[in-house]
């Protein structure tokens, strides 16, 4: 007789008012009970020792045979290609409407884009805590094409020079604190959109500027498309991983041969006394102001912490991420064609 079964007689016979009979049944029901808790304990000890999984309850087994094939991998989004060419052709379509219709429409519409450019630029500072005056800027912004194209270069200096003094006595109204930090930006935005769209404005200025405009826009595009389709299907060999991780030099080497001959055929064609070959080192000039202006943007977007401007425009995102190799393109093409072909 085990132990505890004689433990569980002798608590038997000890209690009075029991029949045996009801002694031994309470006797068996209570060793029962304790050989099914040792049963839980070894069970329990098992699975601590060998680092398994406790068993599975009667629910999972009745699910049915579990899958030991990894889950499938969510493919990731790409650009939409389609969408992306809807929308730059349709920003195309109306620069080209307003040059070719009455010119002066182009400023309206170059204005109107750069000021949503100028704000997203300020949104994406303030992501830094970086708070830019933006209604002298946005000022600015107005004025330097309008002067630009009404007074030529004179006018945009001194608007260029004023709007930079009113940035640093409008943000004297919030103090010291971050003081450099702010009005050092909004120098930035406007030597980066302010003074260009008045360089732009310099460029339509001449009675054949529509045309000069048109050579300006396409270089700067063939630049985009050539890299795109080169870097896509050739490239291997990147440009500058730590800044743009998807430029590659074969990609820019479509962009230079694309702008090259964008450039030689546009201003033969649509420029009088143009040669192309002067197109030709318009064009090699563009791609490298168009990728330096779109490594820039990669910077500041890296710096800021930041995927893309905005969102306004689909499959592009916003404004500023079309404009960053325009406004660097923008001063070099003024000046060689000022060279080459003068008003």
């Amino acid at each position: 007789m085990t132990e505890s079964a004689t433990a569980d007689a002798g608590g038997a016979q000890a209690e009075p008012g029991r029949t045996p009979a009801e002694a031994s049944a309470a006797s068996g029901m209570r060793s029962e009970a304790s050989e099914e808790r040792a049963g839980e304990r070894a069970s329990l000890d098992t699975v601590a020792s060998t680092g398994g999984d406790a068993p599975a309850s009667d629910g999972d087994s009745a699910g049915g045979e579990t899958s030991s094939e990894p889950p499938a991998k969510q493919k990731k989004a790409g650009r939409n290609l389609p969408i992306a060419v809807g929308v730059g052709v349709t920003l195309g379509a109306l620069v080209l409407l307003s040059l070719y219709t009455f010119k002066q429409i182009f400023l309206v519409v170059m204005v109107g884009f750069l000021l949503l450019g100028l704000r997203e630029l300020t949104d994406a500072f303030r992501t830094r805590e970086i708070e830019v005056p933006f209604i002298p800027l946005a000022a600015g912004m107005v004025a330097a094409p309008v002067v630009a194209y009404v007074w030529g270069t004179n006018g945009l200096v001194a608007v260029v020079a004023l709007t930079t003094l009113a940035v640093l006595v409008t943000r004297m109204v919030d103090g010291a604190e971050g003081y450099v930090r702010d009005v050092t930006a909004g120098v930035f935005a406007i030597g980066y959109l302010v003074l260009m769209g008045g360089v732009v404005a310099l460029l339509m200025k001449p009675d054949d500027g529509d045309h000069r405009i048109v050579i300006f826009i396409a270089v700067t595009v063939a630049s985009d498309i050539g890299g795109f389709f080169a870097g896509s299907f050739l490239g291997k060999h990147k440009l500058a991983p730590t800044i743009s991780p998807k430029k590659t030099w074969e990609g820019v080497t479509g962009s230079a041969l694309t702008c090259m001959l964008v450039g030689g055929v546009l201003v033969a064609t649509l420029l009088d006394d143009g040669q192309w070959w002067q197109g030709v080192i318009i064009g090699l000039a563009a791609v490298v102001t168009a990728t330096v202006g779109d490594l820039i943007e990669s910077m500041l977007k890296r710096d800021l912490g930041i995927k893309d401007m905005g969102t306004l425009l689909p499959e592009h995102g916003g404004v500023m991420d079309r404009l960053d190799s325009l406004v660097a393109t923008a001063p070099v093409v003024w000046l060689l064609l000022e060279l080459f072909v003068p008003a």
